[in-house]
């Protein structure tokens, strides 16, 4: 048996007028047309569907289950149709999105909520990754944008700026470097420190940067998140560092001071990062506008 959607439509058009001429009408079709593929959709099935009467068709037992099954299939490909049309409009799919600590935890929440709720079929996978590896993970297509900070290089890739994030340093209230004006990394070398987990992105960012400046970062321990960090900070067990905005967060008074960190590589802006806005999905291009939006 060989039925395609076609002679499904054919046959509920018929069946819906009452008739084969009315039918054919509604299917677009003259009326010898219609007649020819309703006999060759009987000859498929081997079986009589209607009854023809003289005031019209009505049709058989069998015609009755092919209309019922008839009308599924037509549903499920309308169902299907639209289905594919969100994916196409961007209504549908899921997002790769790749993220330094930062906007991780600091940016993207608050913007990220109003976007989905707008958006209930779009699903977003994000990733924690150094801003430098986002930069790779983008320019080898395995993330269509990434959100980045502007301190690595981001060679051909398209940047535009999202807010200023500078990272300072946080120092319990009585320690002997709580009153500087500003200091760099250099300066607190040897001093104990209160770091991120090891898989951070930040972290071996900061790690990175020590590194260049010929010493290690010493960790008395390391915490999952900056509120960790910044409460054990608070109780005097080592220096952190941390986006100044989670320094602000989680400040209480009198607990730790806020040290802007001299710098240049702390002097950071958060950024979006992509190969050619013009060959972002539709997706992707709306949430990047909703994030640019100030």
């Amino acid at each position: 048996m060989r039925l395609d959607l076609a002679d499904c439509r054919l046959f509920l058009c018929i069946v819906d007028a009452g008739s084969i001429t009315q039918g054919a009408q509604r299917a677009n079709l003259t009326l010898a047309s219609a007649s020819e593929r309703l006999r060759s959709i009987e000859d498929a099935v081997g079986v009589k569907l209607l009854e023809r009467r003289p005031r019209g068709v009505v049709t058989t037992e069998a015609g009755d289950a092919l209309v019922h099954h008839a009308r599924l299939m037509l549903q499920q490909q309308a169902l299907l149709k639209d289905e594919l049309e969100d994916f196409v409009s961007g209504r549908r799919g899921t997002l790769r999105l790749h993220a330094n600590t930062a906007a991780l935890t600091e940016f993207l929440p608050e913007k990220l909520a109003p976007w989905l709720a707008r958006n209930p079929r779009v699903n977003v996978e994000l990733r924690e990754r150094a801003s430098a590896d986002i930069v790779k993970a983008v320019e080898a297509g395995l993330a269509e944008a990434g959100l980045i900070s502007d301190a690595v290089e981001t060679r051909a890739l398209q940047v535009r700026p999202v807010e200023p994030h500078p990272l300072v340093l946080i120092i319990p209230a009585g320690h002997a470097l709580a009153s500087a004006a500003s200091l760099a990394l250099s300066d607190v070398q040897g001093e104990p420190f209160v770091g991120l987990a090891p898989d951070s992105a930040l972290q071996e960012h900061l790690n990175g940067h020590a590194r260049r400046a010929g010493f290690e970062l010493s960790y008395r321990v390391r915490m999952k998140d900056f509120r960790g960090l910044c409460e054990l900070v608070s109780h005097g067990v080592g220096l952190g560092i941390v986006p100044e905005r989670v320094a602000w967060r989680h400040h209480r008074e009198g607990t730790y001071r806020r040290v802007p960190l001299s710098d240049a590589w702390a002097q950071r802006r958060l950024c979006v990062c992509f190969q050619d806005w013009e060959r972002l999905s539709a997706p992707v291009r709306d949430l990047l506008e909703h994030l640019l939006a100030v």
